[in-house]
C-alpha cells in the first residue's frame, strides 16, 4: 500500500514538472504551444506593400522611348549601388526606386542635349530575396535563399559556425502577418537526428551563439538546460 501511494505521488510530481517549463507569458513575450515556427505568407516574403529600392547587383532594364541606342540596356549596378548609363553617366541607383532613377536619368538626357527623354527602368534581376547570417559565423552576411533552404544549409552557406560557436544557441527570428517571433535551436540536436532541420525563408534573420539573443530564452532554459525540441517565441 505504501509503496503503491509513493508512486502514485511520484507520477503526479513528474507531471507537474512536464507541464512546468518555467517559460511563461509576460507583456514582451508570448509562450506557443506548437514546435513549429510558422511559414511566412506572400506578403511577409515579399512586402508587397512598400516600394522595391534598387540595390547592389540588381540588373535593371533601361529603355528610352524612340532611341534604339538607348533602348533594351541591361544594366547591372555594382558592389556600391551604382550604374553608368550612356550620356546620362554615373549614377548613385541604391536607395531608389525604379521610377525615380527614371527621372534622374530622364533629367540627366536632357541635359545632354536630348528633347523630352522617356525613360522606363524595369527590375531584370533581384538579390533582394536574402536572409541574415550572424553571430559565431565564418562570414556573417546577407545572402541569397535560393530554392528550399534549411537552418544547416544557412549556416553553411555563411561558411559554417567559427571555433567557439555555441551550437545549442541558435536563434531564428521571423516576422508573420506583422507578428515577430523568435526560435531557440540546437543545431547538434539536428545532426543527432533529435529534431528536423527546419527551412528557413527570406527575411529571416539566423543568429548563431550570440548571448544575446539566448536571453530571450533564459527562463525556459534554467530547466530545461538541454535542448531536445524547439522553443518557439512571439515577441511583442
Amino acid at each position: 500500500m505504501i509503496f503503491r501511494t509513493l508512486c502514485v505521488l511520484f507520477a503526479i510530481l513528474l507531471s507537474a514538472c512536464a507541464h512546468d517549463t518555467g517559460l511563461r507569458d509576460t507583456g514582451a513575450v508570448t509562450v506557443q504551444q506548437d514546435s513549429v515556427l510558422p511559414a511566412p505568407t506572400r506578403e511577409d516574403l515579399f512586402g508587397q506593400n512598400r516600394p522595391y529600392l534598387i540595390g547592389p547587383f540588381d540588373k535593371l532594364m533601361i529603355d528610352v522611348f524612340g532611341i534604339t541606342e538607348l533602348s533594351n540596356k541591361e544594366i547591372q549596378t555594382d558592389a556600391g549601388g551604382r550604374i553608368s548609363f550612356p550620356v546620362a553617366g554615373g549614377i548613385d541607383a541604391a536607395g531608389r526606386t525604379p521610377g525615380e532613377l527614371g527621372a534622374i536619368i530622364e533629367e540627366r538626357l536632357r541635359q545632354g542635349g536630348i528633347r523630352n527623354p522617356q525613360v522606363t527602368v524595369n527590375l531584370r534581376e533581384t538579390v533582394s530575396q536574402v536572409i541574415t547570417v550572424d553571430g559565431q559565423v565564418k562570414e556573417p552576411g546577407l545572402y541569397p535563399v535560393v530554392g528550399r533552404m534549411t537552418l544547416m544549409r544557412a549556416v553553411a552557406t555563411a561558411k559554417g559556425a567559427d571555433e567557439f560557436a555555441k551550437l545549442s544557441d541558435v536563434v531564428v527570428f521571423r516576422t508573420v502577418r506583422g507578428q515577430k517571433y523568435a526560435a531557440l535551436y540546437n543545431l547538434k540536436a539536428i545532426r543527432r537526428g533529435a529534431y528536423a532541420d527546419p527551412e528557413v525563408y527570406a527575411n529571416d534573420v539566423v543568429v548563431v551563439g550570440d548571448s544575446p539573443a539566448r536571453r530571450l530564452f533564459k527562463d525556459a532554459i534554467s530547466v530545461l538546460p538541454i535542448l531536445v525540441a524547439p522553443l518557439i517565441l512571439a515577441l511583442q
